[in-house]
Order: structure tokens, then sequence, then C-alpha cells
């Protein structure tokens, strides 16, 4: 998969470069909005961003490096008959109603810890569909981004077959949003404004990453250590599409990456495909489920831009041809249970 892993500046200046060539609109100008739209009738685009949004901003939400350890995880394959009887259609809110975050849409704010918020996103379904519905545990995306040095570098970036191994490794404790009191050690970047309309403060993408307290919040009861939980078993799903669709089906959702295009800020509804504009860099999110609309297929994805953006927060990308890498970087695991 062709995730961009250049320093950010070097990146920043290629698109400011790119994006000032004769004839070519900036990214989040309205006639590239109109471009998009001319070039396909599979998806619909329009204004998510205010267009004096820097391009450090939009750099700052890309966080997923390239990842040359997923390679060396176990690649699980998918039994041939539970493939042969996947259904054309799967969203996990239908099968799994007793794991309410499968509707959860959460928010990175200014800060780029989408490789953090994919895993721990995809985790927290799991710990609840692997217990049929009976036990809940909000991992927190704030002692992963904090706490694992291995996997990266916090808010400029991290790896995330590297996140679900401190998974393994270390546990992780709980935590909900900003300004929660949900769990141990919830999230302290504040949502900010990606999007218009909104009331949120603008996204400034110069967010340091937080550092890491290995402490619970004074109103939790349980100490760090004791809060912690962790995963069995992590492995990669190299299969291609079909096996992916048989991970998702029977164990829940995934954490993958792609490479941002630049047409994707825009997205309003529909089936994206790539069709303009430069790659912006490499993005995690959570894989959920698949379907058919007007004969497209789609992989259902939750971003981790806040629930202004796109539909509600999620989106569906082409499924099938490896858009934009989404199907090349597939990671999962199963939750530990005691």
């Amino acid at each position: 998969m062709n995730i961009l892993r250049v320093p950010c500046f070097v990146l920043l200046l290629a698109v400011i470069v790119s994006s000032a060539d004769l004839g070519k609109p900036h990214p989040l100008s309205d006639s590239f909005i109109t471009i998009i739209n001319s070039k396909q009738n599979s998806w619909i685009a329009g204004r998510n961003f205010p267009p004096q949004t820097t391009l450090t901003t939009i750099m700052k939400m890309m966080g997923a490096l390239e990842d040359e350890f997923i390679a060396k995880l176990e690649n699980v394959q998918h039994d041939e008959d539970l493939i042969a009887n996947l259904p054309d259609n799967f969203d996990p809110r239908d099968k799994w109603p007793n794991c309410p975050t499968l509707n959860e849409i959460r928010d990175q704010g200014s800060c780029g810890s989408c490789w953090a918020f994919g895993a721990v996103e995809a985790m927290t379904d799991r710990y609840c569909i692997y217990s049929n519905g009976t036990k809940h545990f909000h991992f927190s995306a704030e002692d992963l981004l904090s706490c694992c040095p291995i996997c990266g570098l916090g808010c400029n970036g991290g790896i995330p077959t590297l996140a679900w191994e401190y998974w393994k490794h270390f546990g992780l404790v709980s935590g909900g949003n900003y300004n929660s009191t949900q769990g141990c050690r919830p999230y302290e970047i504040a949502p900010c404004e990606h999007h218009v309309p909104g009331d949120r403060m603008p996204c400034s993408g110069d967010t340091k990453t937080p550092k890491c307290y290995r402490t619970c919040q004074s109103s939790y009861n349980v100490l760090y250590k004791k809060d912690k939980k962790y995963g069995k078993h992590v492995y990669s799903v190299r299969g291609g599409e079909d096996n992916i669709r048989a991970e998702i089906f029977k164990n829940g959702p995934v954490e993958g990456a792609f490479t941002v295009y630049a047409d994707l800020l825009s997205y309003k509804s529909g089936v994206y495909k790539h069709v303009a504009g430069d790659a912006l860099g490499g993005h995690a999110i959570k894989i959920m489920g698949w379907g058919v609309e007007n004969g497209n297929k789609y992989w259902l994805i939750a971003n981790s831009w806040n629930s202004d953006w796109g539909d509600n927060g999620f989106f569906k990308i082409l499924r099938g041809d490896d858009q934009c890498g989404i199907e090349s970087s597939i990671i999962a695991g199963e939750p530990l249970f005691e």
C-alpha cells in the first residue's frame, strides 16, 4: 500500500507547490468540488471544510505511517463455506445490537492520532462482540496515543500494527471521549471544527502529543494497572475482499489504512472512489461492514473526524479493487478475557 512516510513539512511543500500549478484548483475550492462531481456519479462532493483551512491542518489529520510490520503478522484465512454464504450487505449494528459503540464516531481533534483511534474503536467493538454483548469496555485512545513509545510519533503519526501489538503485550486502560468522566483516561485533546457549519473551536493542526500518565483520573476508583485489558491474539487479514468480509462478519470491525487523496475531504454521500487531487498522506480508520449501492460495491467505514464530516461521520468507499490501498493493510485481534 502506498502510505506516504516522508516528513510532514516535505509533503506539505510538495502539496503546496502542486496545488499552485497553473490551472490546478485548490483542494478546498468550490471549483475543485465541481470538478469532482463532474467526473463521476457514484458519490457526492460538497463543502466540509472552511475554504481558509490550511493544508497544514489537513495534513495533521493523516497519521498512518507506512506499516512495514504488518507482513510479519499471522495472516488469517477464513473457511470457504463461510465466504460462500456471506450476505451482499452487512451492517454489524444489525447483528450485534447490544454493542452500542458500533454507532460511535469519535473525534481525534487536531492530532494525527487516527492510527490509535482506528485501533481502539475496533478493540472496543470486539470486546463487546466476543462477549456476546454482555461486557463493555471503552478502550482509551489517550492511553495508546501517549503511552506507546514504539508506535511512532504520537500526534505526528503512528503505525497500526504496533498499536495492536502494544495492546497485546502491555494492555490498554479504559477512557471516554473528551471532557467525559468515562473510564480511566479520557481523551484530553478537545474536538475541533474540521467542517462547516459548526460550533467547535477551529482546528489548528499544532497539537502536541499528550504526556503519558500511568494513573487514572481521580473520579475513577480503579487502579491504572488493574484497569488494563489485553489482546490475546493479533493478526492481519491479507486474503483479499472476501476474506476481509468473512473476518468482519465473524469477529467484528477491523482497522484499515489507506492513502487519502484531496477529493475525499469533500465527501458527503455515496460510494467514494478517487477521481481528482493529490495524495495527502496515510489515514487509519475502522472498517465495519459492506454493501452495494446503485450497483457499486462498498466498504462501510467509521471515520474519526467527528460526526459533522461526511455521512454523519461515516463514509463508503469502493470495494473489491483495493481502492487507495484500503484492502492492503487490515489488522484485527481477539480480546483476552480473564
